[in-house]
């Protein structure tokens, strides 16, 4: 099921403590976009259906990425896209992003994007009890 638009915004905006939505927003668009460019086939489609529109299309047309970034180079990536952003703000950027992500997705699906990414994103997923 679909996610609302609403709903996930408010959500990346409580869990980030974001002052208003448009920065949630911005911070989910980029996370999305470098998160969809590491995920592939059905996985991919099948987050996409349970985002927002909006965002679906964001992760079904990704950034380039010519090789898997770690855990580590996505957050990297993540503060590089954000303007005025540091490494530790664009980790948090993640976090918030990437959790709210997770709940939407479920379980199942969350265990099978983290199959198809580096070790290491369980965390950024906020979901280190899962198994590789």
């Amino acid at each position: 099921m679909r996610l609302p638009w609403q709903t996930f915004l408010d959500r990346v905006q409580e869990r980030g403590a974001y002052d208003t939505p448009h920065e949630a927003e911005r911070a989910a668009r980029v996370v999305l976009a470098l998160l969809g460019a590491h995920l592939v086939g059905d996985v991919r489609a099948a987050l996409a259906a349970r985002l927002p529109e909006t965002f679906a299309v964001i992760l079904l047309n990704p950034l380039q990425a010519t090789e898997p970034l770690s855990p580590e180079r996505f957050v990297r990536a993540t503060a590089a896209w954000i303007e005025g952003a540091s490494e530790r703000t664009a980790a948090w950027d993640v976090g918030a992003v990437l959790s709210v992500t997770a709940d939407a997705a479920g379980e199942d699906l969350t265990a099978r994007m983290l199959l198809q990414l580096p070790p290491g994103y369980d965390l950024l997923f906020g979901r280190p009890h899962l198994p590789r």
